[in-house]
C-alpha cells in the first residue's frame, strides 16, 4: 500500500543510506550509487559530492536525479523521489556537519568534517546539491 504524504516525508527524513540514480545520457542504464543525504519534510533533498565527480557531471547534464531509501527488515518500506536540481553550491562546514550528524556520533562528525578538507573558506572541491521532490513513489508492503 502506498504511504500517505506525511508518512513518506517522515520516512524520507529518517536516517537511511540512499541509492541515487541519474541518467548517463549515453544509452546505458542510469548511474546508481549509495550515499548519505538529508531532508526535512516539505523541503529539498540535499546531497554532497565532488564537484568534478562522474555523478556531479551526469547530474549537471540531466538537471535532475532520483533517490531511493528503503527499510528491508519487516515491514518492508520504501520511498523513491525524483526532481530537478534547484541549487548547486560549494559545500560548507555546516553542510558537512548536518549530513554527518545524521549518521555519526559527535566524535565521528568532528573526524569526518576535519578529514573532508572543507573549511570556512574552502569547499575542498565539494558541492551540495539541492533537489526539489517532484514525483514520489512509496509502499509499505506489510509483511512481517
Amino acid at each position: 500500500m502506498a504511504l500517505g504524504v506525511q508518512e513518506r516525508e517522515e520516512f524520507l527524513a529518517g536516517r537511511h543510506v540512499a541509492s541515487l540514480a541519474v541518467e548517463r545520457g549515453d544509452g546505458r542504464a542510469p548511474l546508481t550509487v549509495p550515499l548519505w543525504y538529508w531532508y526535512e519534510p516539505g523541503g529539498e533533498v540535499r546531497v554532497i559530492t565532488g564537484a568534478d565527480s562522474v555523478k556531479a557531471r551526469f547530474i549537471s547534464a540531466a538537471g535532475r536525479f532520483s533517490l531511493l531509501v528503503q527499510q528491508t527488515a519487516p515491514t518492508y518500506l520504501y520511498v523513491s523521489v525524483d526532481g530537478p536540481v534547484v541549487a548547486t553550491t560549494p559545500t560548507t562546514v555546516g553542510d558537512m556537519v548536518t549530513e554527518a550528524s545524521r549518521y555519526l556520533d559527535a566524535e565521528g562528525v568532528d573526524d569526518y568534517v576535519s578529514g573532508s578538507g572543507v573549511t570556512e573558506s574552502d569547499s575542498a572541491g565539494l558541492v551540495t546539491l539541492a533537489m526539489r521532490p517532484e514525483h514520489w513513489l512509496s509502499a509499505d508492503l506489510g509483511w512481517g
